[in-house]
């Protein structure tokens, strides 16, 4: 009598990881590595707590950020107005919060605006090549010639003094840098073998762009992001300043930096808030772009 054969238990090949798994993995990866960055996890607290203050700030003022009161004009600091007031008795600690929705809505879109064309521009130049690249980086060269606050100071003398304007000019002088950079990762990339493969196979000429090669080019693309921002926020409260930008009597932080610079002896803290706000704004996003270029560099991997 023959013995039963024994059955042996069934193996499941093993499962591809879930986009969305595998879309989790990479992002605790990068939060390790840039938590040991502790610098960067200051900035980036740093910018949370900032754009949180912008959104929620504007609702738990108690002053008015415009309406005037000559009676208590350029009083100091004290426990009903934080920071001072100014030589129209405006709260500054009220307009410091207000003003840092425009200032971070500045920073942002420009930013956004000049990486989209810059990103464009850059992509189809590496990937084209020939006539092509040679068009478009000669027009970038163009741009790169003229300092950035001096191209933004042409742009808005020409267009007019406005928020609007400011966020062009700080988007056009934007552009020749995001446009090099993709430009040069578009360069390596495309010279990839996988990249060969999917043009053999027929793929056409934008599916391969932007499903295959942007997503490769977007490490670097972050990190600059993050450091024109500092950049923008600097220009567009330069261009305030120089009086190209908000109007009064907008709170914007450059053109109360300009109204308390006549005030420097007699009541230097209505210069002073100002001026902090923008120092801490700038070194945040700069702070912040340095630990992701070291966490989104493989370079950097030890």
């Amino acid at each position: 009598m023959s013995e039963p054969a024994i059955q042996q238990p069934a193996t499941t090949p093993p499962q591809p990881k879930k986009p969305s798994n595998l879309w989790m993995e990479n992002f605790k990866n990068f939060y390790k590595k840039l938590r040991k960055n502790k610098a960067a996890m200051i900035g980036g607290f740093l910018i949370l707590f900032f754009i949180i203050v912008a959104i929620l700030g504007p609702f738990l003022t108690p002053h008015d950020p415009d309406t005037p009161d000559v009676v208590n004009k350029l009083q100091p600091p004290s426990a009903e107005h934080w920071f001072g007031t100014d030589h129209h008795g405006r709260d500054i600690f009220t307009r410091i919060i207000h003003g840092m929705s425009i200032t971070l809505y500045v920073g942002f879109f420009s930013v956004i605006l000049g990486a989209t064309f810059g990103v464009l521009i850059g992509i189809v130049s590496g990937y084209y090549g020939g006539r092509t690249d040679s068009f478009l980086m000669r027009c970038m060269d163009v741009l790169l010639a003229f300092p950035g606050i001096l191209l933004a100071l042409a742009i808005v003398s020409v267009l007019g003094g406005s928020l609007r304007n400011v966020i062009i000019a700080v988007a056009i002088f934007s552009i020749p840098v995001f446009a090099r950079i993709v430009r040069g990762s578009t360069l390596a990339v495309k010279k990839l073998e996988y990249v060969d493969a999917i043009k053999a196979l027929g793929a056409s000429d934008i599916r391969i762009i932007f499903k295959h090669i942007l997503p490769n080019v977007t490490s670097p693309l972050i990190v600059q992001a993050t450091l024109s921002i500092a950049t923008a926020v600097l220009t567009a409260a330069g261009l305030s300043f120089l009086g190209l930008g908000a109007k009064p009597p907008t709170p914007e932080w450059g053109a109360m930096l300009s109204e308390g610079r006549n005030y420097l002896y007699s009541a230097p803290h209505v210069a002073f808030f100002p001026g902090i706000a923008i120092v801490l704004v700038v070194l945040a996003f700069n702070i912040l772009g340095d630990g992701l270029r070291d966490a989104l560099d493989p370079k950097m991997k030890k």
